[in-house]
């Protein structure tokens, strides 16, 4: 009986302690202040002209701007690690037909040492082809972009919907 009562009061404990981080991570979120206002600028730069390039059906723009060895994660679509098959289902499945839109506010950026930086946000896809003022539903995003030769590069995309 006493040892039931010592997992309780611990499992209890860790519960209060899981809640009370929830909370306070919740609020740093709420709170969020880039490390680096330089960085963070340039990659909210990045991510518009990116995104401009996505809506236009820029196909070189987004080309110039994916790393050779990308690794694009779709919680739907699965992982495509081919730059050509990206670019060519963006042309099939995207150009003309569906729209990005950022969530305003909701870009954070963080530095990776000798790296570059991940950015994490929200947006939302438009299918054009539906009427005009179609509900569209906020999806995460992260986007590790490599520093390499004085030049950014997207790496990795994870798009979860």
């Amino acid at each position: 009986m006493r040892n039931l009562m010592v997992f309780i009061f611990l499992f209890l404990a860790l519960v209060s302690s899981c809640s009370a981080s929830k909370n306070s991570m919740l609020k740093e979120l709420k709170n969020y202040k880039p490390d680096s206002q330089p960085l963070y600028d340039s990659i909210v730069h990045l991510d518009s002209v990116f995104f401009e390039a996505y809506n236009t059906c820029n196909l070189d723009k987004q080309a110039e701007l994916y790393a050779d060895s990308i690794e694009f994660y779709h919680d739907k679509g699965g992982l495509m690690t081919s730059k050509k098959a990206l670019l060519e289902a963006t042309k099939r499945n995207i150009c003309g037909k569906v729209t990005r839109e950022l969530v305003k506010g909701s870009i954070e950026v963080y530095p990776i040492k000798g790296y570059g930086a991940v950015e994490m946000g929200l947006h939302k896809f438009h299918n054009n082809t539906e009427k005009e003022g179609s509900p569209a539903h906020a999806g995460k995003f992260i986007i590790i972009w490599q520093h390499k030769n004085n030049d950014w590069r997207i790496k990795r995309v994870v798009s979860l919907h």
